[in-house]
């Protein structure tokens, strides 16, 4: 039998005294200090953009015939500076760091360097607000600069800060039109939470919104369920911006035989990422019981006798002009297979509107966080 050295006892005691806890402490430490570090640097790269998008737009100011001369200063500034600092510099960018600044113009981040001291020289008080500066990555910020409405991209902006979406989960929340639907839902707190808790993999409450705005249709109040059908069929690319990421068409009045009856599915799609086959129900009117126990019919019936290997139970989407939530809440519940039903709206309110609604709901939810 081999004597143990006084090293290994010693390592053994160590390992004893909860040596464990030790490493994962540190790991836990240093994985925190490198995501601070990541942070860091999105936040100088941002400002560092916006004070160059700054100095060209004052450059641009002080010349004549700007357009013209604003086009020929990014031209060569791209030039100059790609020759000494490589890509990311061209035309394209420069134009977006420009239109950063414009966009931002009332924000002023302290730009500082690794060693704490200002590269910038401005008169902001030490205590501004965060939210004056820039919280998320110049990738974030180039998602938001084509939406038009300032409260709209300040919306995004704080939802994103305080859910930590990634930008491939902000590109689905503003294609979800998230900011209309909060502004229309009867359940915008549900609905923001749901929004802010959005992992990349899509579930099944997720990918169904509530309303739908199919404003792009042109229709007139009231119409037919045809008419509603046909008008879909004829703009299915834009519908199926509506619907969201990962929805295909697959038919239109697929018939089922179920014993002796005919019924009509008015619209099939599937979704890759819940990899199911998705029934769309369409109602001109109010959502009532009856349309559950349908579309409960149509969704056993797919199950058995369409379903192939590896797919996942279709769900059920019933599509009407009204819901009463109640009535939604017992129709649907405890059933086994998922049904919702969802408002389409054919024409969205006054933007002021949206605006108000939505404002009014993040006041609420941030006041019941301070009393919580």
């Amino acid at each position: 039998m081999t004597k143990k050295t006084g090293k290994e006892i010693e390592i053994k005691r160590i390992d004893h005294r909860g040596y464990t806890g030790l490493l994962t402490g540190v790991s836990d430490l240093l994985e925190q200090a490198r995501h601070a570090a990541a942070r860091s640097v999105n936040q100088i790269l941002t400002a560092t953009y916006w004070e160059i998008g700054r100095r060209i737009v004052d450059f641009e100011q002080r010349g004549a015939r700007r357009a013209e001369y604003g086009v020929s200063l990014l031209q060569r500034l791209a030039k100059d500076l790609s020759a000494r600092f490589g890509r990311g510099f061209g035309y394209s960018n420069l134009n977006l760091f420009r239109q950063f600044y414009l966009t931002y113009h009332d924000r002023r981040p302290i730009l500082q360097s690794v060693t704490g001291e200002s590269l910038i020289p401005v008169n902001t008080p030490a205590d501004r607000p965060l939210h004056q500066g820039f919280v998320l990555s110049w990738t974030h910020y180039v998602r938001l600069l084509p939406l038009e409405e300032q409260r709209k991209r300040d919306f995004y902006e704080e939802e994103s800060r305080r859910a930590g979406w990634s930008v491939r989960q902000l590109d689905r929340q503003i294609n979800s039109m998230l900011y209309e639907r909060v502004a229309l839902s009867k359940k915008k707190g549900e609905l923001l939470k749901k929004a802010e808790e959005a992992g990349d993999r899509v579930s099944a409450e997720e990918a169904i919104k509530d309303p739908y705005v199919l404003e792009f249709l042109g229709l007139p109040e009231p119409i037919s369920e045809r008419d509603l059908e046909n008008a879909l069929i004829r703009h299915m690319a834009d519908f199926l911006l509506e619907l969201g990421y990962g929805f295909t068409f697959v038919a239109r009045q697929k018939r089922l035989q179920i014993g002796s009856e005919s019924y009509y599915i008015d619209l099939l799609f599937y979704h890759r990422g819940l990899r199911c086959l998705v029934v769309i129900d369409l109602k001109v009117g109010k959502f009532t019981h009856a349309d559950a126990g349908q579309m409960n019919l149509y969704l056993n019936y797919l199950t058995e006798n369409e379903m192939l290997e590896g797919e996942e139970s279709p769900i059920g989407l019933i599509l009407c002009s009204e819901k009463d939530e109640a009535v939604a809440h017992y129709a649907l519940g405890k059933l086994t297979n998922k049904i919702f039903a969802s408002r389409y709206k054919l024409h969205l309110p006054d933007p002021q509107i949206l605006t108000r609604e939505v404002e009014a709901e993040r006041r609420r939810l941030e006041i019941r966080s301070q009393n919580k």
